[in-house]
C-alpha cells in the first residue's frame, strides 16, 4: 500500500556509468507519514530542543510489504545512534579517536578565542579613548572660541591703537596662540603616552586570535578531510565508495554525509530495500544559518545532497521517464531541445525565458550552502554559456508559476524598471482555507518583516510600506473559496499576509503553514498563472499563462 502516488517533488542524479537520470519522488502520501513524524516529535520534548532536518523513506521489503525508515541530519542531542532511527553511514568510528582528540583541540581554541575577546585591556582602551576625544574636543571648542575672540581684538586694536602699544598687543594675542597650540600637543602627546601600550597589546592579541582561527579552521578542515576518506556509501549496485572519491573536486561542504537523504538511501541499499518515496522537513526552531521554516518540505540541499544522487541511486529503477543528460548544453530557441532540463519552459526567445517554477524550489540560490537549489543556480548548471542570465522578478519558494529571467543585462534592467513601475500584470490564483464573504475588493494593509523574524511579514502602521492587492473570488467548494489576487505592489509575502490577516480577508492560504493554516495540504495553493509586460527588445506586449495544477 503506497497511498496517493501524485508527485510533489523528484530526488533525482546521474547514474555515473550509464548517464541515466535516475529519480525518487515525494509523494502525497509519504509527506502524510512525514507528517505523522511531526505529530510524534510535537509532543516529544527531547526532539523539540534543537531545529533540523528529518527525513523519512518509504521502501518496499522483498516480501512485498512496505516500511518507513526515518533519519535525522547531524547528531540528536549529542548522541549519532539512535534505537529506531537509520544509524549514521559508515566511517565514524574508524576516525572516533582522531575526532574526539581534534574536538578537544577545537574545544580549547573555543575557550581561549572567549578569553581573548573578553579582555580587560579592549573595554579599559575604550573609555580612555572616548575620555581623550572628549577633552580634545572640550578643548577644541574653547580654542576655536578664543580664536574668534582674538581676532575681534585684533580689528579693536588697528582701529584704537597704533605703534609700540599696538605691537604688544599683537604679540600678547600670538603667545596666548602658541599656548594654546602647545596645550593642545600636551593633551595629544599625553593620549598616545597611555593608549598606544594599549593598541599595541591589543593589536598582539588580535594577531592571536587570527592565529587561532586559521588553526581552528585547519583543523577542521583535516577533521572533515579523515572522516571523508573514512565514510563509505553503498548504491542499489552494490558498489561502495568514499565521499571523498565521489566528491574529489575542491573543499567537501562540512556535513556532507550528515544529510538525511544519504544516510536513508545507504541504509535501503545496504539492507536491499528498495525506496518508493522520500520526503525531508525542518522541524525546531530556525537558526541564525538555517531560515527554515518548522513543518515545512525540503529539497535535496544543492552542495551536500544533490552531487551524491547519483551515485546513491544507481541501481534503482527510474520511476519516470527522463532523458539522460545532454554532453554539450545548448542555447538554441527550440523548446524542446532541454535534455535533462525538467522544468517547463513556458516562453523563450534570445533575450528572455519564462519558466513555470515547482512549488518548494527556490528561484534564486539563497545565502547559505544548503539553499543554494534554485530555477537560476539549475539553469546555469544545465547550460553554462548562459551564465548571465538572472532572475527579473521573485517567487516564495513554495509558490508554484510563471518566472521571468532575463538572458541580457541590458533587458534586465528595463524588465525591473517595469516591475518597479508597476507596469507588469501579474495575476495569482489561491485556494483559501475558509469561506470568504465578499465576491471582490481591494485589500490595502501596510507589511512589515522583523529583522529578528524573517522571514516573516506582518502588517505595521508605523513601520510598514503600503501594499495594495486586488482580490476577487472565482469559485467555492465546502470550507474552501478559490480566489484571484491581482497584487498591485510586489512586497515579500504580500498575497499570504493579505489573505491570513484579520484585516485582510482573514483566511490563510491552504498549506500555509507559516501564516497559520492547520488544514492538511501537499503544498502552499498559491500559482503565478498570468504575467503580462512590453518586450523591452521587440516592443510588443507579451501575455504569459502557466496552468493552475491544483
Amino acid at each position: 500500500m503506497v497511498g496517493d502516488l501524485r508527485v510533489s517533488y523528484w530526488y533525482e542524479g546521474f547514474c555515473p556509468v550509464s548517464g541515466e537520470c535516475l529519480r525518487l519522488p515525494r509523494t502525497v502520501f509519504v509527506e502524510a507519514i512525514a507528517r505523522d513524524l511531526m505529530q510524534q516529535l510535537a509532543t516529544d520534548a527531547v526532539y523539540n530542543r534543537e531545529g533540523k532536518m528529518y527525513g523519512v523513506l518509504l521502501v518496499e521489503l522483498p516480501t512485498g510489504e512496505t516500511q518507513v525508515l526515518k533519519a535525522f541530519s547531524g547528531v540528536l542531542n549529542g548522541f549519532s545512534v539512535i534505537e529506531g532511527w537509520v544509524p549514521p553511514i559508515p566511517g565514524r568510528d574508524d576516525v572516533a579517536l582522531e575526532e574526539a582528540h581534534t574536538l578537544a583541540e577545537l574545544e580549547n581554541i573555543k575557550q581561549e578565542l572567549i578569553t581573548l575577546k573578553q579582555l580587560r585591556e579592549r573595554q579599559q582602551c575604550e573609555i580612555l579613548s572616548y575620555d581623550f576625544e572628549q577633552q580634545l574636543q572640550q578643548m577644541s571648542n574653547f580654542h576655536r572660541q578664543s580664536k574668534q575672540e582674538r581676532d575681534a581684538k585684533r580689528q579693536l586694536f588697528y582701529q584704537e591703537i597704533t605703534g609700540e602699544a599696538l605691537t604688544t598687543a599683537l604679540a600678547e594675542l600670538e603667545e596666548e596662540s602658541r599656548q594654546q597650540g602647545i596645550e593642545r600637543r600636551k593633551l595629544k602627546a599625553q593620549q598616545n603616552a597611555v593608549l598606544q601600550p594599549l593598541q599595541e597589546f591589543i593589536s598582539a592579541t588580535d594577531r592571536q586570535i587570527q592565529q587561532l582561527k586559521q588553526r581552528r579552521k585547519a583543523l577542521s578542515r583535516q577533521l572533515q578531510a579523515q572522516m571523508h576518506a573514512a565514510y563509505s556509501l553503498m548504491n542499489f549496485l552494490g558498489q561502495s565508495a568514499s565521499l571523498q572519491k565521489l566528491m574529489p573536486a575542491g573543499s567537501i561542504p562540512t556535513g556532507t554525509g550528515d544529510c538525511c537523504a544519504p544516510k536513508l538511501l545507504h541504509y535501503a541499499a545496504q539492507q536491499g530495500l528498495k525506496p518508493l518515496a522520500m520526503a525531508e522537513f525542518w522541524w525546531g526552531e530556525s537558526s541564525e544559518n538555517q531560515e527554515k521554516v518548522q513543518g515545512e518540505f525540503y529539497q535535496a540541499c544543492v552542495e551536500r545532497c544533490q552531487p551524491l544522487m547519483g551515485f546513491l541511486l544507481s541501481g534503482l529503477k527510474s520511476q519516470s521517464p527522463v532523458p539522460s543528460r545532454p554532453m554539450q548544453s545548448s542555447l538554441s530557441s527550440n523548446l524542446n531541445d532541454r535534455a535533462g532540463f525538467n522544468l517547463p519552459i513556458i516562453y523563450e526567445d534570445e533575450w528572455l525565458i519564462a519558466v513555470n517554477k515547482p512549488p518548494g524550489l527556490l528561484a534564486v540560490p539563497g545565502r547559505y550552502r544548503d539553499t543554494q537549489d534554485s530555477v537560476l543556480s539549475r539553469w546555469r548548471y544545465w547550460f553554462p554559456d548562459d551564465a548571465e542570465i538572472m532572475a527579473v522578478h521573485r517567487l516564495d519558494q513554495e509558490t508554484s508559476g510563471i518566472l521571468l529571467l532575463a538572458r541580457v543585462r541590458q533587458i534586465h534592467r528595463q524588465l525591473s524598471q517595469q516591475f518597479q513601475q508597476r507596469q507588469v500584470h501579474k495575476v495569482y490564483e489561491a485556494i483559501l482555507f475558509g469561506a470568504v464573504t465578499d465576491e471582490q475588493g481591494v485589500i490595502e494593509l501596510p507589511l512589515w518583516g522583523s529583522p529578528e523574524n524573517r522571514p516573516y511579514q506582518q502588517v505595521n502602521w508605523q513601520y510598514g510600506k503600503i501594499s495594495v492587492t486586488q482580490f476577487r473570488v472565482i469559485g467555492r467548494e465546502g470550507n474552501y473559496t478559490r480566489v484571484e489576487f491581482i497584487p498591485v505592489t510586489g512586497r515579500t509575502h504580500q498575497l499570504r499576509v493579505h489573505a491570513a490577516d484579520q484585516l485582510g480577508l482573514g483566511m490563510t492560504i491552504l498549506g500555509d503553514r507559516l501564516y497559520g493554516c492547520n488544514a492538511a495540504a501537499s503544498r502552499l495553493h498559491l500559482h503565478a498563472r498570468q504575467l503580462s509586460f512590453k518586450h523591452p527588445q521587440l516592443g510588443e506586449t507579451i501575455d504569459l499563462v502557466a496552468k493552475t495544477p491544483f
